[in-house]
């Protein structure tokens, strides 16, 4: 074996400056960090000092790289830690990892069309977490921009998320820091997804709900065992304190079943009769069908919709309102049945009595919900008109292209928007993505208001490639009136939702940063 001052040598050599020889990596780790070696060097180390120290400015990259370049040189007293933490190395292993590291790499380099995509129980689900802080941008943005930058692929083709679109920090501690997810089980999904299931049920169980916490946790999606209680709580409907939430569920409840007993019979009156008229052609037009078709499904969304409309005598009743009862009708009565799949939901197995609470709930969520957003729905709906005109403002400025393009074509983002702004783009996504996004709208101040634009504004831009090669009119505006998203899933509504929050993050606080 080697003595120690030759083994001290040979570490001196190794991590000395060659010239020509490979510069190092700023902000990697060298030596690359090894979990066999963690815990000797660990003890060692010396305290790094806590108290921030302000570092001297640098004008050129020639001089950060002159000050940084011996960042790693290891000094005299590191010597004896690296030689005594080498002795512990299998140097047989060390060489077969070494060598199987680099044959993978030359095959993925020289043969990538000939690896296989791996199956959907392999591909990793990423979170699209909200950043808490401004450097936490580049995490968003490198999810957004690899998402968009990669080639168009169809409905059913999606490419699975690799490590190198920085999944977010979550995803990578659950997975036990896996390097590549197309390795990964469906056990370690379930692992993941109960740990988060797990840090929901206690931060619901507590006698106060840190609701700021919630709506941290919640940005990312909701579990659905906890996401009927989890929207209750985000939309105000219920409030935080445990022990209250039973009283108030009862009391609302029965206010609700007042406004029926008090105000439907009136749908017959020459008054209303209009109102309840249209509300009675529209349900059946609504989605899913398998659902909406069902008679008691029709009767709960007639009473709601026109109590609501009775309630609101500034707006009404407007063409649109109808769809936004369906995701909590939906959330709600799963708590209580076994769905797998939310489009082909059976109430009829429900009890009455659950039904009519699930009804109130509904009612009075929905009724949140448009308290936000009720100039969307008032005389020529001006909330509308006004956030299409905001859209076409933003994507203005960040795609220039994608908006000459419909100029020039004579598409008007009316002609398309609104229908997004009116529906909440629940007409352009399948249910189940309408009820992972709304997890995010409760999440975010003024989600479905102020973060909605933005969303929108993502949504567009994720289409540009198909955009820009329509070249007529009536095939642009059909494109964008039955986009392809039946296909859709959570890990698409992640990406969109990434992007979106980049876009909010970069425009929101400096609305003509980007003007010209």
């Amino acid at each position: 074996m080697a003595s120690d001052g030759a083994r001290k040598q040979f570490w001196k050599r190794s991590n000395s400056k060659v010239p020509g020889s490979i510069q190092h990596v700023y902000g990697a780790q060298h030596p690359p960090f090894d979990p066999l070696l963690h815990g000797a060097l660990l003890k060692a180390a010396p305290k790094v000092p806590t108290t921030p120290v302000r570092a001297k400015r640098v004008s050129t990259f020639q001089e950060f790289e002159s000050n940084t370049s011996d960042a790693w040189d290891a000094g005299e007293d590191d010597d004896e830690l690296l030689a005594m933490a080498a002795e512990s190395l299998n140097t047989e292993v060390v060489m077969e990892t070494a060598h199987r590291v680099l044959r993978d790499h030359s095959q993925r380099r020289g043969q990538p069309a000939l690896q296989e995509a791996p199956g959907p129980e392999q591909r990793l689900k990423p979170e699209a977490e909200p950043p808490s802080a401004p450097g936490d941008l580049r995490l968003v943005k490198s999810v957004s921009e690899s998402h968009t930058s990669r080639p168009a692929e169809s409905a059913g083709d999606a490419v699975p998320l690799q490590r190198s679109q920085s999944l977010p920090h979550s995803a990578t501690v659950a997975l036990g820091g896996t390097s590549d997810p197309s390795t990964l089980s469906s056990s370690a999904l379930s692992k993941r997804e109960a740990s988060r299931l797990d840090k929901f049920q206690q931060l619901l169980a507590g006698p106060n709900t840190d609701l700021e916490e919630l709506r941290k946790l919640s940005w990312s999606g909701i579990p659905k065992p906890v996401r009927p209680i989890t929207w209750k709580l985000l939309s105000g409907y219920l409030p935080a304190n445990v022990d209250r939430r039973p009283s108030t569920l009862q009391r609302k409840q029965k206010e609700y079943f007042a406004f029926i007993e008090h105000y439907y019979d009136s749908r017959n009156d020459e008054v209303h009769q209009d109102t309840y008229r249209q509300i009675h052609i529209d349900i059946p037009r609504m989605s899913p069908e398998a659902l909406i078709l069902q008679p008691k499904v029709m009767e709960i969304f007639e009473r709601i919709l026109f109590i609501w409309a009775i309630r609101h005598p500034a707006s009404g009743y407007v063409q649109g309102i109808n769809d936004l009862v369906t995701p909590f009708f939906v959330v709600f009565i799963c708590e209580h049945i076994e769905a797998e799949d939310v489009d082909a939901v059976d109430v009829s197995s429900v009890p009455e009595d659950v039904l009519r609470n699930i009804e109130a709930d509904t009612y009075w969520c929905m009724s949140k919900l448009l308290d936000g957003i009720q100039d969307n729905y008032t005389f020529a709906q001006p909330g509308i008109q006004m956030k299409v005109k905001m859209l076409e403002e933003l994507v203005s400025r960040i795609d220039e292209q994608v908006h000459r393009h419909l100029d020039q074509h004579e598409v008007r983002y009316l002609q398309f928007a609104f229908r997004w702004m009116n529906n909440l783009l629940m007409r352009e996504l399948p249910l189940r993505c309408t009820i992972r996004l709304w997890d995010t709208y409760q999440s975010e101040p003024e989600g479905f208001s102020h973060f909605h634009l933005y969303v929108c504004a993502a949504f567009l831009t994720r289409w540009r490639k198909e955009i820009l090669e329509e070249r007529d009119f009536q095939e642009l505006l059909l494109f964008l009136q039955n986009l392809p998203t039946a296909h859709w899933d959570d890990e698409d509504v992640s990406l969109l939702l990434a992007d979106a929050y980049r876009l909010k993050f970069a425009f929101a606080d400096a609305p003509n940063h980007y003007k010209k």
